[in-house]
C-alpha cells in the first residue's frame, strides 16, 4: 500500500490556493450578476415603451379600484375571489412598472384610477387609456349593489381588459418598441392574462340571472 503525505507547508499552500480559487469564483459570480443588472439597464428602450408603461400604471390602478369594491358592494363569493386576484396581481405589476421607470431615470406617474395625470398650460387633466371607465361610469359602478354590481363590474372589466390588449397591440405594432426584455415579457404576460380573464368573466356574466326590465 502506498501512503501519501503532505507536509504542513505544502498543505498550507494547498489550502490557501483552494481558498483563493473559491473566493475568486464567488467574486466572479457576483460580478456576473452585477454585470447582468447593468446590461439590463442598458438594453434599448423607446418612447413607445415609456408611454406603454406609464399609461398602464393608471390603467391597472383603475382595475384595482374596481376590484376593491367587490367585497363592499354585495358581490358573490366567486366574484370576490376573482376580483381579489385581479387587485393583487395588478398591484404587484404597478410596482414592477414603477421600478422599471425609476431605474431608467424616467418620471413615475401616480397610480391614479382616473388615468395618467397631465398638466398643460397650468391646467390638469387625466389621460384615459383604452378601455378605461369614465368618471360617470365609475360612479355608476360605485352605486350599484348585489347582482347589478356584478353585472356592471363584469361588463366594464371585460371592456377594461380589451383596452389593455389594445395597448399591447399598439406597442408591438410600433417599430423598434418592446426590444427591452422586461417590456417584451411583461407585455406578453399582460396579453395572455387579459385574454384568459376575459373568457372567465364572460362565463360569469352569462351565468348571472337575467336583468329585470322595469315596465
Amino acid at each position: 500500500m502506498t501512503r501519501c503525505w503532505i507536509g504542513s507547508r505544502t498543505g498550507a499552500l494547498l489550502v490557501a490556493l483552494i481558498l483563493c480559487t473559491t473566493t475568486a469564483s464567488a467574486q466572479a459570480a457576483r460580478s456576473g450578476v452585477e454585470q447582468a443588472r447593468i446590461d439590463s439597464l442598458r438594453r434599448p428602450y423607446t418612447e413607445a415603451d415609456i408611454t406603454f408603461v406609464s399609461g398602464m400604471i393608471g390603467h391597472h390602478a383603475q382595475a384595482v379600484r374596481m376590484a376593491e369594491w367587490a367585497p363592499t358592494h354585495g358581490a358573490g363569493r366567486s366574484l370576490q375571489i376573482f376580483a381579489g386576484r385581479i387587485a393583487l396581481g395588478q398591484e404587484s405589476e404597478i410596482g414592477l412598472m414603477s421600478d422599471w421607470l425609476r431605474h431608467r431615470g424616467r418620471p413615475v406617474p401616480d397610480a391614479d384610477p382616473r388615468g395618467m395625470k397631465m398638466t398643460m398650460n397650468g391646467m390638469t387633466h387625466y389621460m384615459v387609456m383604452p378601455g378605461m371607465l369614465t368618471e360617470a361610469q365609475m360612479a355608476e359602478l360605485n352605486t350599484a349593489r348585489g347582482v347589478e354590481f356584478e353585472r356592471l363590474f363584469l361588463t366594464y372589466m371585460i371592456r377594461h381588459h380589451e383596452g389593455a390588449i389594445t395597448m399591447v397591440d399598439t406597442l408591438f405594432n410600433t417599430p423598434g418598441a418592446a426590444q427591452d426584455e422586461f417590456i417584451f415579457k411583461f407585455a406578453n404576460g399582460v396579453y395572455a392574462d387579459q385574454v384568459t380573464e376575459i373568457d372567465r368573466m364572460q362565463q360569469m356574466l352569462d351565468a348571472l340571472p337575467p336583468k329585470v326590465r322595469p315596465w
